[in-house]
């Protein structure tokens, strides 16, 4: 969860988690549509949730994103054995922003670019 937190180098597949999977994670999931190196899905962490993050999720994914640390703190505690060996990530991108929209995409960027070698190809 720190910033320091390094992705493996290997990782190709990417899980963005928020709380209602319809705006950031969502838009962070899209942003990898057709990459060549990076497949994304996303998921949320609250009831009635788009998509509500389930263990599957978490041992699909090479690494996981999250929004804000409220959101580690939750799987930590609902998903602990599976998170074993996981790397966690949070972006700190506060829940202001719509589906999509250009400063989000701008801020996923940035945030993402400092931890996926293979983000600009």
């Amino acid at each position: 969860m720190s910033r320091e937190a390094l992705v493996p180098a290997d990782a190709r597949q990417l899980l963005f988690i928020c709380s209602q999977n319809r705006w950031r994670s969502l838009t962070a999931e899209r942003l990898f549509d057709a990459h060549p190196h990076y497949e994304a899905r996303s998921a949320g962490t609250e009831p009635g949730t788009r998509v509500r993050v389930q263990a599957g999720h978490i041992g699909w994914a090479d690494a996981i994103f999250v929004m804000e640390r409220c959101h580690a703190d939750m799987l930590r505690t609902k998903f602990g054995p599976e998170l074993a060996g996981k790397t966690i990530i949070n972006l700190r991108i506060p829940d202001k922003f719509q589906f999509l929209a250009p400063l989000l995409i701008d801020l996923l960027r940035l945030r993402l670019r400092e931890h996926l070698a293979l983000l600009s190809q």
